[in-house]
């Protein structure tokens, strides 16, 4: 059962390039994450005010989970190379086009919507691919795959910074050449894709027994929604990316916050976080990984139990003690950052220990809508109470409370499906 050849190395070698090939896509496509670098430049350019300007990002982000659900056949369909062909190209289109555009709403239709489409689309071909190779590492496997995409604004910043600041290309000749390559490279490490043949498993590899082991049985996506192991997951799945992507999404202004309280300058505050802000990328990106061997290692349901205990006590750290402490704030968040991408491992990974992998795309495309839903509450609560309160501390409180209710769910309800 193990004698196919992958890449020309026996399979056990050579399934992981195809972590590196989901890696590397997930570079390209994590550049939204670096989005932030285009808002000042568009403003300047289309005489827009901030909240229009982040329109292309917040669409990008309900497209790409919306896509998600809705393609999560195509792979099972099409099989892995067409699906990821057939949004490496959306991606790469919808960047060039965005390059053509003359005004914020032209941009939130090529940016927003056909290259975060793109994006829902391709994203989960590398993690199915990923999850279907490595039965015995899965959690290790998907955490790697998907970490580039973390670490993407680590790379795309200076690369898009350098760019915009020229006078020659500016932030309209960013998206156009950047679609460029992100269609050539996308295209070219779609075309090894492949998934192994049915029944394949690692040589000497024995199905174990217990809380950590992959379902035996396969559920569709009818079969799912009718488990409470399914509601659990979307339910924790919410929690986690809404206290993440509400940190990624207010970390420069609560830092701001912070540190004027302590009584920074604003030269020493603007360096300050902007190193915090490149470090608390690498670990989103390292989360991913990290959380993905732990629940290889200790189950999906003990797992999250343990994120979201490290939420929580990282909210009530800062809340508590840390108005006035820049130390205590880049520890939070620095947390903060780490769970969202451990979620974006523990989720994958559960839905496949959970269901099986027969109809993974499907299934985790339907549970990736709780990575939407968290990205607008987070969002629109933060707003909120920043806007009652006229501070961002007060925004801890929530995120503490849904801690405690994603630790009790966690531990009561999600759990593999009995066959």
């Amino acid at each position: 059962m193990s004698e196919q050849k992958v890449f020309g190395m026996k399979a056990e070698q050579g399934r992981w390039m195809f972590v590196l090939l989901g890696l590397l896509m997930n570079l390209c496509l994590g550049a939204v994450y670096a989005f932030s670098v285009f808002t000042k430049p568009l403003q300047d350019l289309w005489g827009i005010n901030a909240t229009q300007s982040g329109f292309p990002f917040m669409i990008f982000l309900a497209t790409f989970a919306l896509f998600m659900a809705v393609a999560g056949g195509l792979v099972g369909k099409w099989g892995p190379k067409k699906a990821a062909l057939f949004g490496g190209t959306l991606v790469g289109i919808g960047w060039i086009l965005s390059g053509f555009a003359t005004n914020i709403t032209w941009l939130t239709i090529f940016y927003g919507v056909i290259a975060g489409g793109g994006v829902g689309i391709i994203y989960g071909v590398p993690i199915a691919v990923s999850a279907k190779w490595f039965p015995d590492k899965k959690g290790l496997a998907v955490g790697l795959t998907v970490m580039g995409f973390g670490l993407s604004a680590l790379l795309m910043v200076p690369i898009m910074t350098a760019m915009i600041d020229n006078s020659s290309i500016g932030a309209l000749g960013a998206f156009k050449y950047l679609g460029i390559a992100f269609l050539a490279i996308l295209l070219l490490l779609s075309l090894p894709l492949r998934s192994p043949k049915e029944g394949w498993k690692p040589a000497g590899w024995v199905q174990k027994k217990g809380k950590s082991a992959i379902s035996v049985v396969d559920l569709d996506r009818n079969q799912m929604v009718k488990t409470r192991s399914f509601y659990a997951l979307w339910a924790t799945y919410t929690i986690g990316c809404l206290a993440g992507l509400m940190a990624i999404g207010i970390a420069k202004p609560f830092g701001n916050e912070i540190l004027q309280t302590a009584g920074y300058d604003a030269v020493r505050m603007a360096t300050l976080l902007t190193t915090m802000v490149s470090i608390f990328a690498i670990f989103n990106g390292i989360g991913r990984p990290i959380f993905g061997w732990l629940t290889d290692k200790l189950s999906p349901r003990n797992t999250a139990a343990l994120s979201f205990a490290l939420i929580l006590a990282a909210s009530a750290l800062l809340y508590l003690w840390g108005a006035s402490s820049p130390v205590l704030y880049f520890i939070a968040f620095a947390v903060l950052y780490l769970n969202l991408g451990g979620w974006l491992a523990i989720a994958p990974t559960a839905t496949a220990t959970f269901f099986g992998t027969k109809h993974y795309g499907k299934n985790y495309g339907l549970v990736f809508t709780s990575y939407g839903v968290g990205a607008i509450l987070g969002m629109l609560l933060s707003g909120m109470i920043k806007d009652t309160t006229g501070a961002y501390l007060p925004v801890l409180v929530p995120v503490m409370v849904l801690a405690a209710v994603g630790i009790v769910i966690s531990v009561l309800w999600l759990k593999p499906v009995k066959a």
